[in-house]
């Protein structure tokens, strides 16, 4: 019978996560919960689990800290709200990871991964994980990328610099981008799909292929009477429509 511990500083998401392990894979034993890097570090050195299950973001050792430290002594599963890098990596190497909230669909192809990786001989595990872990060090060392900080925009016949943190969000039609801030609107002729690259994502969000919106505007999401959803914008009546292909975006909030 495998075995498995479960790392994360919040008790609901280890909860959800064992509840969806269960439902899942009743074969695996759950054997220990951590609240942090450190407390996953001992488990593993007393238990010896097979999997860990490592939120990346915890206070005092963090999951990344965690898993250098276990190493080749137990496959490390990361859990993430949204860590683009981090999610990049593990697609293509042997350390796999899961979404938060997580769902039954895609933790199913984790446990897949994992059945498999179990079956082989461990030290062919053992030296997947450490040259996985060896890339995704390099990766989160490397410089982080320089995003726009203003936008110059057209007002009438006058040109405006506008701080990015103070626009709302960003949407085009064939010709020009509207910029919305709280007080005003301007125009430029740069069009999403070239802003999505240059904004930091963390702070914009795609969420149609003609609109960009700040994280910190969004109010909320509703439905309308066809079903679309709909992002309300703090303190201005507009409702933006989110694409299907971006709804994942929401399902953390």
């Amino acid at each position: 019978m495998p075995t498995a511990i479960i790392a994360d500083d919040e008790r609901l998401m280890r909860d959800q996560l064992r509840l969806r392990l269960n439902q899942a894979w009743p074969e695996l034993d759950i054997v220990g919960e951590a609240k942090n890097g450190d407390e996953a570090i001992e488990l593993v050195s007393q238990l010896k689990p097979d999997l860990t299950f490592l939120d990346i973001r915890m206070p005092g050792k963090t999951g990344m800290e965690a898993a250098r430290a276990i190493g080749a002594g137990s496959n490390i599963v990361f859990v993430t709200a949204y860590d683009q890098y981090a999610v990049e990596a593990f697609e293509r190497g042997a350390v796999d990871y899961v979404l938060k909230p997580p769902e039954a669909e895609r933790l199913q192809v984790t446990i897949d991964r994992l059945k498999a990786r179990l079956a082989k001989p461990k030290e062919a595990v053992n030296d997947s994980v450490t040259a996985m872990l060896s890339q995704l060090a390099e990766k989160m060392a490397a410089p982080k990328p320089t995003y726009l900080q203003w936008i110059q925009a057209s007002i009438g016949q006058d040109l405006r610099m506008i701080p990015v943190e103070d626009i709302l969000f960003f949407r085009s039609d064939e010709k020009y981008t509207c910029v919305q801030t709280e007080r005003f609107e301007a125009l430029i002729r740069k069009p999403v799909r070239d802003l999505a690259e240059e904004l930091d994502p963390a702070l914009f969000w795609q969420i149609h292929r003609a609109t960009l919106v700040n994280v910190n505007a969004i109010e909320g999401v509703t439905r309308d009477i066809r079903g679309r959803h709909l992002v309300l914008i703090k303190g201005k009546s507009d409702k933006l429509e989110v694409s299907r292909s971006f709804l994942h975006l929401f399902k953390q909030m």
